[in-house]
């Protein structure tokens, strides 16, 4: 059960990963967002995601992300909720959330209802100690529990880019009935890193028959190609490395039709 988890009424769902280049100017990266999230409203999205850091890029590996923190009903969250008004949405976004070290915030995915209530937050578990980066220096470690969210259609389950890395936690989340994955990200650019994500996308995808509704950053340091996902592996929605967003219907009916020809969920031992 999410932390304050909520209902809305819907057929289906349809729902947006929003894709852009975050900067460390909270206010700027404010306005780059609202119209995308208007936009993704005006087209029927009832879920809207947003990638990892939409508060506040990393920036350079010495900036103190400490300064850049906010509680999660800072202005950050109390903009992100009133655009979750305004587009009677859920909106999930990335920030910084102050901790009791104040040189190493978390990691936080936020999350707003259409009321613009704050249904759920997530903090970060597996920070991106890898490929010669040390987010655990900047940053602090959430404690792992599954965060998940009801809605009318699909019980949603909140995870954040490094954390894709691990099958293990992917299954906690479908284990606490996550139906479809969340997953925020600044997938860092390199070799192969762009086939490392969307093949693990597709990978918890079909191993845990469940949707993957995937928001990435973009530009000169991040992999963009936002994505979703069925629970048979296959990407019905995807962006390139574009500023904009990408929409994909979801359904109860797909998953549970997945669910009976690929029964792997109930075949464990």
């Amino acid at each position: 059960m999410s932390r304050g988890g909520q209902r809305w009424q819907t057929v289906g769902m349809r729902v947006a990963s929003v894709q852009f280049s975050a900067t460390t100017d909270v206010v700027a990266n404010l306005e780059t967002i609202a119209p995308l999230v208007r936009e993704a409203g005006r087209q029927g999205a009832e879920l809207i995601v947003l990638p990892e850091a939409s508060m506040h890029d990393f920036g350079k590996p010495d900036f103190p992300l400490g300064r850049a923190a906010q509680p999660v009903d800072g202005p950050f969250g109390a903009t992100i909720a009133e655009l979750a008004r305004e587009s009677g949405a859920l909106v999930v976004a990335g920030m910084f959330e102050r901790s009791d070290d104040p040189n190493r915030p978390f990691n936080t995915l936020v999350a707003f209802g259409p009321a613009g209530d704050l249904v759920a937050s997530y903090r970060k578990t597996y920070l991106y100690d890898s490929f010669g980066y040390r987010e655990s220096d900047r940053l602090t470690a959430g404690e792992g529990s599954p965060v998940t969210i009801k809605t009318n259609e699909l019980t949603l389950g909140l995870m954040t880019c490094y954390d894709l890395r691990f099958p293990e936690f992917a299954r906690l989340l479908v284990d606490a009935d996550a139906e479809a994955l969340v997953v925020p990200a600044a997938w860092v650019r390199g070799p192969q890193k762009e086939d490392h994500w969307a093949t693990l996308l597709r990978a918890r995808a079909i191993e845990n028959t469940c949707y993957l509704i995937a928001a990435a950053q973009t530009g000169p340091t991040y992999v963009g190609c936002s994505m979703v996902v069925d629970p048979m592996g296959v990407g019905i929605a995807s962006l390139g490395a574009e500023t904009g967003l990408v929409l994909a219907d979801v359904s109860a009916e797909r998953l549970a039709e997945v669910r009976r020809t690929n029964p792997s969920l109930e075949n464990r031992r």
